[in-house]
């Protein structure tokens, strides 16, 4: 494994454990959120599981190459699903860009370990 998929590991690992954690118990802004986009608050929960168990994937993931692409490939959809997201709301580009890069680190890393 190269130090640049270290690094990326590190980076969405930390990212989605501050953000999954925020949405599983309910931060304000979470919330806020998720009422902008139309979104029941039962999905953010799920949604929040959902990335801290991804992020959990990857910091296994410096044992174990197999658990980090999958931890990898998780983020890549959740990327995905949140740009969709955004531009089912018309988000502007400036709310949409923290997903839409977060996303593409994750297939940068998920390219890089396959």
């Amino acid at each position: 494994m190269t130090i640049l998929a270290w690094i990326l590991q590190g980076i969405l690992a930390l990212m989605f454990l501050m953000a999954g954690t925020g949405k599983t118990f309910g931060s304000k802004m979470h919330i806020e959120g998720f009422k902008h986009w139309q979104l029941p608050q039962w999905f953010r929960v799920v949604t929040g599981i959902i990335e801290l168990g991804a992020a959990i994937l990857l910091i296994i993931g410096y044992w174990n190459n197999t658990v980090a692409i999958i931890g990898a490939a998780i983020l890549v959809a959740v990327g995905v699903g949140g740009v969709i997201t955004h531009v089912r709301v018309k988000d502007p580009m400036k709310a949409t860009a923290t997903i839409l890069v977060l996303g593409v680190l994750a297939l940068i890393l998920l390219l890089i370990l396959v």
